[in-house]
């Protein structure tokens, strides 16, 4: 069979809509996305782990309230889900939902790194202006996740996830 009737043949295999040149461009996507739902779910069960662990720390100053250990043991729970959200589906839906968990965090462990807020109703003023290794490696795992999460959205187009 020679180069033309090859051509040809591909080009009668192909989907009528235009949907083959697609395909072809999901699989080579394919690799690049499975990897990132995989860091991506790993930074944020760091997070979780870490959350999990500080958490009964956080909770003395407020046995009876909600207090910043519960606080922590929301996002952990949240951060656990967002990852298996992310890891399973892998949709536009789930990474938007991993890089809003990984980067409001984020946000919070900055902000109540450098600016003292005081408490909120219910939500404790949790205002630690020191870095240590756990704080900083949540924050490395979250920034991390957050990015990755933000470049798999971006990466993964409608017209991808409806195939």
């Amino acid at each position: 069979m020679s180069k033309a009737d090859g051509a040809a043949q591909s080009r009668r295999a192909e989907p009528a809509d235009g949907r083959g040149s697609a395909l072809r461009g999901q699989a080579r996507n394919r690799p690049v996305l499975v990897a990132l739902r995989v860091l991506i779910a790993a930074g944020l069960i760091v997070s979780a782990v870490i959350h999990f662990q500080l958490a009964p720390g956080f909770q003395q100053a407020y046995p009876a309230g909600i207090g910043g250990g519960t606080l922590f043991r929301i996002q952990a729970v949240v951060a656990v889900l967002a990852a298996l959200y992310v890891l399973v589906r892998g949709s536009r839906a789930a990474y938007a939902a991993a890089a809003v968990v990984a980067l409001s965090a984020l946000a919070a462990v900055v902000l109540y790194r450098y600016i003292q807020i005081p408490a909120i109703g219910p939500i404790p003023s949790m205002y630690e202006p020191v870095w240590y290794a756990s704080k900083t490696l949540t924050a490395a795992a979250e920034a991390t996740a957050g990015i990755l999460a933000a470049i798999g959205y971006t990466r993964l187009s409608r017209r991808q996830e409806r195939i």
